[in-house]
């Protein structure tokens, strides 16, 4: 069959996904492939990476070639990271930072980001018809016995992605509004979920959705609570009041990262556990808590703040 007319027989949103391979320096074939494939069945890859689903016997030497090519291609030289999960896959956003993102009136085209937000590698935020969201079965908690509800909650912004996951998954995913999206995240963030940017490099290394993560489904979270650091900090940090806090214990119990607790009645933030969410300052009946910037953390993915920074730099 003619390669040209085979690739005509794919879908629009298809096509579309793999041209963008053209606008993605570096990115090879098998990179498109893998996207692909995360794209098309996200249900069981998720599902066979958390092991909530068994990787059936016919399978397994493809899907064990598959990880011996993504492990390949980590950067040797990177101490430490020897594992394709290694590479941070979800950045943490405060409610108020995911909003803004998900309501953009315009385009945006920001390379090269380990640049202003020093990342281990290199991201992107390139936004083609921000307003194009569509919200998505979670594949995480769609895996599980007795998930978290709501199941749709994984956003998926701009293009080619929206199109994509939408023409895939009809039965599994709707197309919503911006103002939708933000009902979402506040309904989310009232509940204690996290929300994280996605970044993957099958995703051309670019933000492709907001996920609205529990730590009782979220397989990226379990893995960073088991060491994996799949997931980079917002850049704050909750700090306490002492005069206001009456150790009455809701933050510690809202917390998803454990960061909180109390020594002899006093409030203690473990810092380098904090992931800087504002779930514990949402949750304070006292307004105790509130977030602050701590230099030490990665730069914040405050989008106006970025875009004011790309252009000065």
């Amino acid at each position: 069959m003619d390669s040209r007319r085979g690739f005509s027989l794919l879908r629009p949103s298809t096509r579309a996904f793999f041209r963008e391979r053209k606008t993605a320096p570096g990115t090879s074939f098998l990179d498109v492939l893998h996207g692909y494939v995360y794209g098309r069945w996200p249900y069981f890859y998720i599902g066979t990476a958390t092991g909530a689903r068994p990787i059936p016997l016919l399978l397994r030497p493809v899907v064990r070639a598959g990880a011996w090519m993504l492990n390949r291609k980590t950067p040797p030289d990177e101490p430490g990271r020897n594992r394709f999960a290694d590479r941070y896959h979800g950045k943490v956003m405060p409610v108020d930072a995911a909003e803004r993102l998900v309501t953009l009136a315009v385009g945006l085209d920001l390379r090269g980001l380990e640049q202003i937000v020093p990342y281990p590698i290199a991201r992107d935020i390139v936004l083609r018809y921000p307003d194009h969201i569509v919200a998505l079965e979670c594949p995480c908690r769609a895996g599980r016995e007795n998930p978290c509800l709501p199941l749709d909650v994984c956003l998926i912004v701009g293009e080619p992605f929206a199109s994509f996951i939408a023409d895939h998954h009809p039965n599994r995913s709707r197309w919503i509004t911006q103002g939708e999206a933000v009902d979402i995240l506040r309904a989310e963030h009232e509940r204690g979920h996290v929300h994280h940017a996605f970044f993957k490099d099958a995703m051309f290394g670019r933000f492709y959705a907001i996920c609205n993560c529990c730590s009782c489904c979220c397989g990226a979270m379990q893995a960073f609570q088991h060491g994996v650091p799949m997931l980079v900090s917002s850049g704050y940090v909750a700090r306490g009041d002492t005069q206001r806090c009456v150790a009455c214990g809701v933050c510690v119990n809202a917390c998803p990262f454990d960061a909180l607790s109390f020594d002899g009645g006093i409030l203690r933030v473990d810092e380098a556990v904090c992931m800087g969410c504002g779930i514990c300052v949402s949750k304070c009946p006292q307004d105790a808590l509130a977030l602050a910037r701590d230099p030490s953390k990665p730069e914040p993915l405050e989008v106006r703040e970025l875009v004011a920074a790309g252009r000065s730099s």
